[in-house]
């Protein structure tokens, strides 16, 4: 679905309403806001970065976001983009750093589709129907999915289903889906926790958002596999050289909700960035007093 959310503060509320679903962490950071993020780096040695909002918004890379990415690797810090981006497989990725302009080594990249495809062979899921644009491949997948389109029939007979994009999604479709969870719940694994992504004409609504509608609706509580929750972060740790004490890992993101709460349920430090994302235009310290999540440090981008 390619609808675009009213506003960031629209966004801010939604996520608040799923707060039940999401992780909990009592601990607050003190909120130093900074200029950008080689001023707070030294104290730490790996450096998480979620891509849109931070790195990108849509198909243009954010400007200085990549002097910024120069000048870790000159501090001599390791960097690893942790992303809730599972529409495209990591080849796809990988080419789309590059064309933006990045130097992301593959080792170097940790997405929640990654994550999500661990789960699937962890849980044995087999002939499960994918939430997922047509326009790229799955082939990274153990077996074909069955592309869900309006054939109520195709809901009926999946054994499971696959959130992992939104493009083409349609309200009538999530009736659809909604509808056969009902009458008979099964798994639903979501490749995207994300409510919303910063494009260039606004936030666009992500599989987290369907998700939960999903849970709002059904009697199934679908399996998130990506910020906040914890199957990425440990994926993305166990890429690095050697184990990292978590206090030494900085997470930045520009997401409260996904980035920060996340990093901090790992025991990271959190940084949060507000120019770009999907907090821009909000009054963060309203925010952070609303949401009671509270990074480590503020910056306005990279």
């Amino acid at each position: 679905m390619d609808a675009i959310s009213s506003s960031s503060s629209w966004a801010f509320e939604r996520y608040q309403q799923v707060r039940p679903r999401l992780p909990n962490c009592s601990r607050a950071g003190k909120a130093i806001w900074a200029p950008n993020l080689a001023a707070i780096a030294a104290p730490y040695d790996a450096i998480f970065l979620d891509a849109y909002g931070v790195l990108n918004v849509g198909e243009a890379a954010i400007p200085g976001s990549i002097d910024a990415i120069a000048t870790l690797r000159r501090l001599g810090k390791l960097v690893m983009v942790v992303s809730n981006s599972a529409g495209y497989p990591k080849a796809v990725m990988m080419a789309r750093y590059q064309r933006l302009g990045f130097d992301f080594q593959p080792d170097e990249v940790t997405s929640s589709r990654e994550a999500l495809i661990q789960a699937i062979a962890e849980q044995e899921l087999t002939d499960f129907a994918m939430i997922l644009g047509e326009e790229h491949p799955f082939d990274d997948f153990v077996s074909a999915p069955l592309l869900l389109a309006d054939d109520p029939a195709h809901y009926d007979a999946a054994r499971g289903f696959l959130l992992i994009g939104s493009q083409g999604w349609t309200e009538h479709r999530q009736a659809l889906l909604e509808a056969t969870l009902r009458r008979h719940p099964r798994h639903v694994l979501v490749g995207n926790p994300d409510i919303v992504a910063p494009r260039e004409n606004g936030l666009s609504l992500e599989p987290g958002y369907f998700a939960h509608r999903v849970a709002d609706n059904t009697p199934v509580c679908p399996r998130f596999l990506g910020k906040p929750f914890p199957e990425i972060f440990r994926l993305a740790l166990g890429r690095l050289p050697h184990p990292f004490d978590p206090s030494r890992v900085l997470m930045v993101g520009d997401t409260l909700h996904t980035d920060v709460l996340g990093g901090q349920n790992m025991g990271f430090a959190t940084a949060l960035v507000t120019n770009h994302g999907s907090l821009k235009d909000m009054d963060i310290d309203r925010a952070l007093n609303l949401s009671g999540i509270v990074p480590d440090y503020i910056l306005p981008a990279i």
